[in-house]
């Protein structure tokens, strides 16, 4: 439904819509927070099985993966849309996994992003 209402948006203003599927996204963002898991099954440390493993990295399906990579602000009212930037310069992205749907007032800003995505990941 995030999505949608960012289409919506987009529709409303007149901006242009862009996609982009980031293959590593998740896998890059550093987490500012303590964040343990268990081990995986299969990659278990012999001996120490019970223990628990520090992240460092974000993984897939971590609460915190969109928020450590993107570095924008959360939106209040939808939780898998994101934002930066205020006024003539703002810059929406809708994030399923790692498929984004941006949009922005100015062409620029999108394709600045896109640039700096593809650059980083």
């Amino acid at each position: 439904m995030e999505s949608v209402r960012l289409l919506a948006l987009a529709a409303q203003e007149g901006w242009r819509v862009h996609h982009m599927d980031v293959k590593s996204a998740f896998l890059n963002g550093d987490l500012k927070e303590e964040v343990y898991v268990h081990q995986p099954p299969g990659f278990a440390i012999p001996g120490k099985e019970g223990k628990v493993l520090r992240l460092h990295k974000a993984l897939y399906g971590l609460r915190q993966a969109p928020r450590v990579w993107i570095g924008f602000e959360q939106s209040t009212h939808e939780a898998a849309i994101y934002w930066w930037g205020s006024g003539g310069n703002a810059l929406l992205v809708g994030v399923y996994v790692n498929d984004l749907v941006i949009t922005s007032i100015k062409d620029a800003e999108v394709v600045a992003f896109k640039e700096e995505m593809k650059a980083t990941f």
